[in-house]
């Protein structure tokens, strides 16, 4: 059986599929957040107020569903980064943004891992992917951040999301890692600001 392919457009729904699909990734996202990817999928169905067959309907497998979760994460990520960029603050917004990116990364990161572990080919076109999505929100922020004088101009982006990434990865929850890039952000900033 082919699967769909997450990284092309999907098919226009009809209305009750288009609702179908948010109640389950909405059910999904909250069960994989309490027990993690390895919840049962009946209990997914259930919590979304949908049969089983629904849930295979649309997603064929668990891990069309923990990517279809995990991809709307980024989406997410990457509307409030566009979001921010009309902010009043570009260092604020910098900021923000970091803060969200290093919780998503601590967080979800089984997730990602679960939802890609087939085959090593799927796995570097979902992060590839991913992760081009996320760090051009990055750099669009950090440029504007640098611009206004507020962050070094010798900062990269991926050195940026090197750093961040390294504090999630070490922080013990994700409180620990906010924790954490807070430290790091004195040395992106320097000693002119500290949100």
């Amino acid at each position: 059986m082919t699967r769909p392919d997450p990284l092309m457009a999907p098919r226009p729904r009809r209305a009750d599929a288009a609702r179908s699909v948010q109640s389950l990734l909405a059910a999904a996202k909250r069960l994989f957040d309490e027990h993690g990817p390895d919840v049962a999928l009946d209990e997914v169905a259930r919590r979304a107020g949908v049969g089983n067959a629904t849930l295979y309907r649309h997603f064929p497998t668990r891990q069309d569903l923990i990517v279809a979760v995990y991809a709307d994460e980024v989406t997410l990520l990457c509307e409030q980064g566009a979001d921010l960029l009309e902010s009043e603050s570009a260092t604020d917004a910098l900021f923000t943004w970091l803060d969200s990116f290093v919780v998503h990364v601590a967080a979800k990161r089984a997730l990602a891992l679960a939802g890609t572990a087939d085959s090593a080919q799927r796995r570097t076109t979902l992060f590839d992917h991913w992760h081009t999505a996320m760090r051009s929100t990055a750099q669009e922020l950090l440029t504007r951040a640098q611009r206004s004088g507020a962050v070094d101009t010798d900062l990269t982006v991926d050195d940026m999301l090197a750093l961040t990434n390294a504090a999630a990865l070490a922080g013990s929850s994700a409180d620990h890692a906010r924790q954490l890039l807070r430290l790091q952000w004195r040395g992106f900033a320097g000693a002119r600001a500290l949100p």
